[in-house]
């Protein structure tokens, strides 16, 4: 039965309360999914100004893609167009198709944003732009998720169900005059619902939502995926939000490192014997600090890793600058943290970068990169070699390598398996001249998170699927160290552990804002020179090449927006990320949360570890605002500017 023709004013104005109620069940979904995460604070949020920031959001996202659909149900054409059964048909397709995908998208973030920490951007095509995995990480999603399909099903049948065609206007003078009104009407509506209202002098933006929620991760709720499609399409990322004078910023805050930095933790003695070691940094996929033993002081899915750790220097505070793969290469090798977008994937990703594969290229070590994906991957490569990696070795060199088994030991969606590929990994640093620096990225604990058939029964798990991933990579890196710790070049270097980012956990001290950064930081030097100790500092990601650098006695100036925690006093170390829109500041004490304009949010790590108590109103938090505002300001402006290297020195004449 076809529903009544309506007033085309009460048909456009029915159809799109449909789309505000099909929106509310999207964020019902999206909330049942993520219920783990806000269940702990969801008593303490305010629910009305909850719905009063979604219905502002969705208004604008309604009003962002109903546009030409508008457009077509108002405009005050002529009868015989007006009433044809093409313009008739048009309008409704048009009107069915645009919403579908929307809403679509909506559903589909209720599985993507798990493992992101936020609603998807634009920045998401450019990300996956290479990968040729997509469809079957797709069918397997929609197999673990049938009910979305279903329910993504349901809501196209709705709206072609419901959808309320208009009926004629009789009268031709009438007919112009409603019509013209009509669209006068909803243009101005429109104008105001993207805008947020009458009250706002600008567009909602992302970091906006944060107004109606307490914590960071809670404004997915009220944003929705269509707008913040729409909101980073084509937008310029960095902007100099000029804080201080320059002359004010310098005295506040700077990346520039002098070099030869000699650590207050270790003697000259030990600085001497270091300077020359190689480097391997292993970057391991996912691997949050919850899934480890030694870091929760109880059982964990790493036994191999927990007992590296104890043999290691680590960190009683460490953090990821990023949620994803692609922010954590800069973060960790060239000390360039995630700020608004990923770095990689903005206007500025071909700015002059250095890194520490430049710094030590320079001091005769010879540098490679390892990632056992297909070598267009994640766009991995180039960055590798653009950040002044000589080597790459991906999975088309691994396939070359008569010693394995090519594709017979590819995973079926991302890479080569971490064991064969870490096995790989040693060999061909035996044949690599020392000194050297190998940075490797391993892929097996990624999504979709399946082992080899041959492990089946051998890692038992737990309540996650992540778990058996965790486990096998750890035997793999158990298997690494075994056949490293063989060969002539081990004693000689320095390793370094840390994740790119966190990934699904049930524990809720990492389901907070600040959890969702927490990645283990370690150093192994199986030479025994370093210390074997846990230090009270905080330590980043953008920490790591400026700490190394700082061991191998580097004597250059060189750019990393991080610091060497081996030369700075614990009470003095910090870690920055952003999240939502927010700014997080954290010291071995509090955490800072900053919108870009004002402190919205200030916690005592030590007696609220679940962020429960803002204590915003104490007024005791201007250094570390002011200290925030500098790094910010810098970061921005070496982006615009492309001064993201250290300047060289002056050239000094010498007399004849």
């Amino acid at each position: 039965m076809k529903p009544k023709p309506l007033h085309p004013l009460l048909a456009a104005t029915c159809n799109l309360v449909l789309l505000y109620l099909l929106y509310f069940l999207c964020r019902v979904i999206y909330v049942a999914e993520f219920w783990d995460i806000y269940a702990a604070g969801w008593s303490e949020l305010d629910h009305w100004q909850l719905l009063l920031g979604a219905f502002r959001f969705d208004t604008a996202a309604i009003c962002y893609t109903n546009i030409p659909y508008l457009l077509m149900a108002l405009m005050p054409l002529s009868s015989r167009v007006r009433e044809s059964n093409g313009w008739h048909t048009t309008t409704r397709i048009l009107y069915i198709a645009i919403n579908t995908i929307a809403l679509w998208t909506n559903l589909a973030d209720s599985v993507y944003s798990r493992y992101t920490g936020r609603r998807t951007t634009s920045s998401f095509f450019t990300e996956f732009a290479s990968e040729g995995n997509l469809g079957d990480i797709f069918f397997t999603e929609l197999a673990h998720h049938w009910y979305l399909l279903l329910i993504g099903i349901a809501f196209l049948i709705i709206l072609a169900i419901l959808y309320r065609p208009a009926r004629p206007i009789a009268n031709p003078t009438t007919h112009y005059l409603t019509l013209g009104l009509a669209t006068l009407l909803f243009g101005f509506l429109s104008v105001v619902g993207i805008r947020g209202g009458l009250s706002y002098h600008r567009p909602l933006s992302l970091a906006d939502a944060n107004g109606y929620v307490n914590q960071a991760k809670e404004a997915n709720i009220v944003l929705n995926t269509p707008f913040t499609l729409i909101r980073t399409t084509g937008k310029t990322t960095f902007t100099d939000p000029r804080y201080f004078t320059n002359e004010q910023l310098d005295k506040l805050y700077s990346p520039i490192h002098k070099g030869i930095i000699a650590p207050d933790k270790i003697n000259n003695a030990q600085i001497s014997k270091l300077n020359s070691k190689n480097v391997v940094i292993l970057i391991l996929e996912s691997f949050g600090e919850e899934y480890w033993g030694f870091f929760n002081h109880s059982q964990g899915y790493t036994p191999f890793l927990d007992s590296l750790a104890a043999q290691s220097l680590t960190f009683s505070q460490s953090y990821a600058n990023g949620r994803k793969s692609i922010d954590a290469l800069p973060s960790i090798l060239s000390g360039i943290p995630m700020f608004v977008e990923p770095f990689i994937l903005t206007q500025y990703a071909n700015n002059q970068v250095s890194s520490i594969a430049s710094c030590l290229s320079e001091q005769g070590y010879r540098t490679s990169f390892f990632h056992g994906a297909d070598n267009a991957s994640m766009g991995f490569r180039s960055y590798a070699l653009s950040a002044g990696f000589q080597d790459y070795f991906g999975m088309n060199e691994y396939c070359l390598d008569p010693r394995f088994h090519g594709m017979d030991d590819f995973d079926g969606t991302w890479a080569i398996w971490d064991e064969e590929f870490l096995q790989y990994f040693a060999l061909t640093l035996d044949t690599i001249s020392q000194p050297f620096l190998a940075t490797l990225f391993t892929a097996t604990s990624h999504h979709p998170f399946v082992i080899p058939e041959r492990y089946r029964h051998s890692f038992p798990g737990g309540n996650l699927p992540i778990y058996r991933t965790i486990q096998y990579t750890d035997h793999a890196l158990r298997q690494f160290f075994a056949a490293a710790s063989q060969m002539p070049w081990y004693d000689s270097t320095l390793f370094v552990i840390t994740a790119d980012h966190t990934n699904i956990g049930e524990r809720p001290e990492y389901q907070t804002d600040l959890g969702l950064f927490r990645v283990p930081i370690l150093i192994f030097d199986p030479s025994g020179l370093l210390p074997r100790t846990t230090l009270h500092s905080v330590m980043q990601q953008i920490d790591i090449m400026p700490t190394l650098l700082g061991l191998l006695d580097y004597p250059c100036p060189y750019l990393s927006f991080g610091i060497d925690i081996l030369s700075t006093p614990p009470s003095h170390t910090w870690a920055v990320s952003y999240t939502n829109g927010i700014y997080q500041y954290t010291t071995s004490n509090t955490l800072l949360l900053y919108n870009g304009q004002k402190a919205i949010g200030l916690y005592h790590l030590a007696t609220d570890p679940l962020l429960k108590h803002n204590l915003i109103h104490s007024n005791s938090y201007q250094p570390h605002c002011r200290h925030l505002q500098s790094i910010i300001q810098s970061y921005m402006q070496r982006m615009i500017n492309n001064q993201l290297v250290a300047p060289a020195p002056p050239v000094t004449a010498h007399k004849q």
